[in-house]
C-alpha cells in the first residue's frame, strides 16, 4: 500500500472552493491511467477510462466514481488592528476540537504558520463558570506571531486556513487531518492502477469525478452528475465509526477492523437496493471484509449523483473513521484495503 502518496494528500491544503494543489497533486499520479482526463467549470478531475473488452451486443454501462478532493477549513472574513485573522467556515466543525490547534494560512504570496484559539480569558484568569463555556466558531480567530504592519502587507480576506498537523502511521491504523476524504481520493487511484494491471479488464466506462466542495453541499458533483449522465453512481468516503468509550453500542454505527462499510442510508441518499446487494454479494465472493451501515446524519457524492438528470441507480462505501473532523482522524488499515479491493472487484464487474 502506497501510505506516501496518503500522506501526500492528506498534507496538502484544499479547503472547499480551493482545491487547486490537490488536483495538480492528483493530475501527475494519475497520468496514462486514463483515456482523457479534464477539468469542470467547478475545479473538479474529470478522469475516463473507456472499457478494455466488451460484451457482445450490449451497450457499456457508465459508471460514475466519486472521490472529493476538499477538506473542511476556513476563509478569513476580517483581520483586526491587532493583526488577527478572524475567520468563516467552510465546513462543519465542532468548537470542542477547536481549541489551542496549529492552522495554516494559505495567501497569493505564501503559506504561514499560525494559532487558532477562542477569544477570552486563559485558565489563570477565568472563573469556572467562564471555563465551562463553548465558543461558537466565530469567537476563533488566528494567531500569526507576526507584526499587525506584516500581517496586513500579504494577508487579504478570503485567504484560506487548514488545519496543519502531520499524518500519522501506526502498525494498525494512519491518522490525519483530511483523511475525510483524501482516503477516497487515495481509494479510487490505487483501485484504478489495480484495474489497469488486471487481466481481467472491465466492461463498464469508468468515469472517476475526483470532485470539489463537497464539505459544503455535493456542489461538484452535482455539475460533475450531470454532465457525465451516468447509469450508475458510486460514493466513495469515510463512514462514522464511534467504536470508542463512551458510544453505546447501538449509535457506533460502524466497527474498525470489520471491513469496509457499505451505506444503506444517509441524510443525502437511500442506497438502491439491487446495486447494495450485488456490492455486499461481490464482497463474499472475493472474501473482502464488510459491514453494513447506516447514518442517521451526513452525506456525501453519491446523493448528488443518484438525482442528477434522468437519476442513477447508487451505492456508496468507505472504511469507518474515528474522529470525523478533527485533525485526528483515524483509519484501520485493513478496512482501507478492504475498500480499495471492493471498488476494484465492483467495477470489475459491472
Amino acid at each position: 500500500m502506497n501510505y506516501d502518496l496518503l500522506k501526500r494528500l492528506c498534507e496538502t491544503a484544499g479547503v472547499a472552493g480551493r482545491e487547486e494543489r490537490v488536483r495538480a497533486l492528483v493530475q501527475k499520479e494519475i497520468k496514462g491511467l486514463f483515456d482523457s482526463v479534464e477539468t469542470d467549470a467547478m475545479g473538479s478531475l474529470i478522469c475516463t477510462r473507456q472499457p478494455s473488452r466488451s460484451k457482445r451486443g450490449v451497450k457499456p454501462t457508465r459508471v460514475l466514481v466519486a472521490a472529493h478532493m476538499d477538506e473542511i477549513g476556513f476563509y478569513v472574513r476580517h483581520i483586526d488592528e491587532q493583526g488577527f485573522l478572524w475567520l468563516n467556515p467552510a465546513g462543519g466543525f465542532d468548537p470542542r476540537n477547536l481549541f489551542s490547534r496549529r492552522v495554516l494560512v494559505v495567501t497569493d504570496s505564501g503559506d504561514y504558520a499560525g494559532v487558532l484559539n477562542p477569544g477570552g480569558k486563559p485558565i489563570h484568569i477565568s472563573t469556572e463558570v467562564e471555563r465551562t463555556k463553548v465558543p461558537g466558531t466565530e469567537e476563533f480567530f488566528v494567531d500569526l506571531g507576526r507584526d499587525p504592519s506584516e500581517v496586513r502587507a500579504f494577508a487579504q480576506i478570503g485567504d484560506f486556513v487548514v488545519m496543519n498537523e502531520p499524518f500519522i502511521e501506526t502498525p494498525l491504523k494512519v491518522i490525519s487531518k483530511a483523511i475525510d476524504n483524501r482516503m477516497a481520493v487515495f481509494t479510487a487511484i490505487e483501485a484504478i492502477r489495480r484495474i489497469a494491471k488486471a487481466r481481467a479488464g472491465h466492461t463498464c466506462e469508468i468515469v472517476v469525478a475526483f470532485t470539489t466542495q463537497e464539505e459544503v453541499g455535493l456542489r461538484g458533483a452535482q455539475v460533475a452528475a450531470n454532465a457525465c449522465g451516468a447509469e450508475i453512481g458510486i460514493g466513495l468516503d469515510v463512514n462514522l465509526a464511534c467504536d470508542t468509550p463512551g458510544i453505546p453500542d447501538n449509535q457506533r454505527v460502524t466497527k474498525q477492523g470489520l471491513g469496509v462499510a457499505l451505506m444503506v442510508q444517509d441524510s443525502s441518499m437511500i442506497a438502491d437496493i439491487t446495486l447494495l446487494r450485488q456490492s455486499c454479494a461481490i464482497a463474499k465472493k472475493n472474501r473482502i471484509p464488510h459491514q453494513r451501515a447506516v447514518l442517521g446524519r451526513g452525506g456525501q457524492d453519491a446523493g448528488a449523483i443518484q438525482r442528477a438528470g434522468r437519476g442513477a441507480r447508487c451505492v456508496a462505501f468507505g472504511p469507518g473513521t474515528r474522529y470525523i473532523h478533527t485533525v485526528t482522524e483515524m483509519v484501520d488499515k485493513g478496512d482501507l484495503e478492504a475498500t480499495i479491493a471492493l471498488l476494484t472487484a465492483v467495477l470489475g464487474e459491472l
